[in-house]
């Protein structure tokens, strides 16, 4: 068991009800559980996404933690949360990473794995397979 890993899910859906799709407005939920599968506690500093449309136009979004919180895992431990984005077509892409610090003070990215948004696909699109993170340490 690796001493700073964190499996990452995704599931996104379409949100039919918050798009304007005559406006070319695509809104998707998604929902993201982080697992601590390494050995150490390590906490969520930041984030940074890609988010890509049907156009290939990309989106950059940087913040820091992830929904106002920047929690920390034990090992074995998991935080999930809900968030959204829109898109100006009705199907695209997300991947990115999230920065992380151990107990220890040792700072390393986990990787989001891409997955698919898509307004033609009813029900949640789970299309992120659960890996864990191959951390790069800084």
């Amino acid at each position: 068991m690796p001493m700073y890993e964190f499996l990452i899910q995704a599931q996104a859906h379409y949100d039919a009800e918050q798009s304007m799709p005559h406006q070319g407005l695509y809104r998707f939920a998604y929902t993201i559980t982080i697992t601590n599968s390494g050995r150490m506690a390590a906490q969520i500093i930041a984030r940074h996404w890609l988010i890509t449309d049907g156009n290939q136009t990309q989106q950059e979004v940087h913040g820091l933690g992830v929904v106002g919180r920047q929690p920390l895992l034990q090992p074995g431990e998991s935080f999930t949360y809900s968030s959204a984005c829109e898109l100006r077509t009705p199907q695209g892409h997300m991947q990115g990473r999230y920065v992380c610090v151990s107990e220890e003070g040792e700072t390393f990215d986990a990787p989001i794995a891409l997955f698919v948004l898509d307004a033609d696909h009813t029900g949640d699109s789970a299309d992120a397979i659960p890996q864990p993170s191959s951390p790069t340490l800084h």
